[in-house]
């Protein structure tokens, strides 16, 4: 049982990616899921990309549950399924992305300079409303 357990953990980590992408508003043309992990205020504060799923990983105090945030992502992305992280600047996300694919088997994209760079090269967010 625990070499079937290492196989099937070895096997996933074999398709497991991690990318590191200047974020540009032409990206979203791509169609590919956006997961956003800052916090509810700044998804009021911005906005947020469209059709982007807000799942916070770091709280307001920098605290965070790995776990609770790994259970939300399996909700809406598939191990296999390529898909990409922002945060306000960058500097969460590429702290989580290589966490995500080294160590869960995601196949995760970076979008460096994050939601600022974003608006500064022209993208309007959408509003966020919860």
């Amino acid at each position: 049982m625990k070499k079937l357990l290492l196989l099937l953990l070895f096997g996933s980590l074999l398709f497991a990616e991690f990318r590191n992408i200047e974020v540009t508003p032409g990206f979203f043309d791509q169609k590919i899921k956006v997961v956003d992990i800052r916090t509810p205020g700044e998804w009021k504060q911005t906005g947020i990309i469209k059709g982007a799923y807000t799942i916070m990983f770091f709280d307001e105090r920098g605290g965070y549950d790995s776990a609770k945030f790994v259970a939300q992502l399996n909700q809406v992305v598939r191990k296999d399924e390529p898909f990409a992280l922002i945060c306000r600047t960058g500097n969460r996300t590429s702290m989580i992305a290589p966490m995500l694919s080294s160590e869960f088997g995601y196949n995760v994209i970076n979008l460096q300079g994050g939601m600022v760079k974003l608006i500064k090269e022209g993208y309007v967010p959408a509003p966020y409303s919860k």
